[in-house]
């Protein structure tokens, strides 16, 4: 399996597992298995927002084109990611950048602008 990433603006959560060629997404999952050699689905016509672009079989490996969301100001690891060749069954691990920490504005101390 190859897993192209397609960086998108986005604050949604995924979860990805694989299993063969079943590719679960947020829990749904999507069995390409029966897919034959040099087939193509067409782009939009897997019911999942995550998957853009066709799904194809090509020399045997599934290829397939997922969304990639990340938080403003990606690393170049998230913005520019290599495909993911041959994952192994089980979650996959996506590029993704640690959760900055943004201060709540409501426990700043108030500015003194009396002087």
């Amino acid at each position: 399996m190859i897993i192209d990433l397609s960086p998108q603006r986005r604050d949604d959560l995924l979860t990805v597992t694989k299993a063969g060629d079943v590719f679960t997404v947020n829990g749904v999952a999507f069995d390409f298995s029966s897919l034959p050699g040099g087939a193509t689905i067409p782009a939009g016509e897997v019911p999942c927002e995550w998957l853009v672009g066709p799904v194809e079989r090509i020399a045997g490996e599934l290829h397939l084109t997922l969304i990639l969301p990340h938080g403003p100001g990606p690393s170049q690891a998230v913005a520019f990611p290599p495909p993911l060749i041959d994952p192994p069954d089980g979650v996959i691990a996506l590029p993704a950048d640690l959760a900055r920490s943004i201060p709540d504005p409501a426990e700043e101390e108030p500015a003194d602008v009396d002087g």
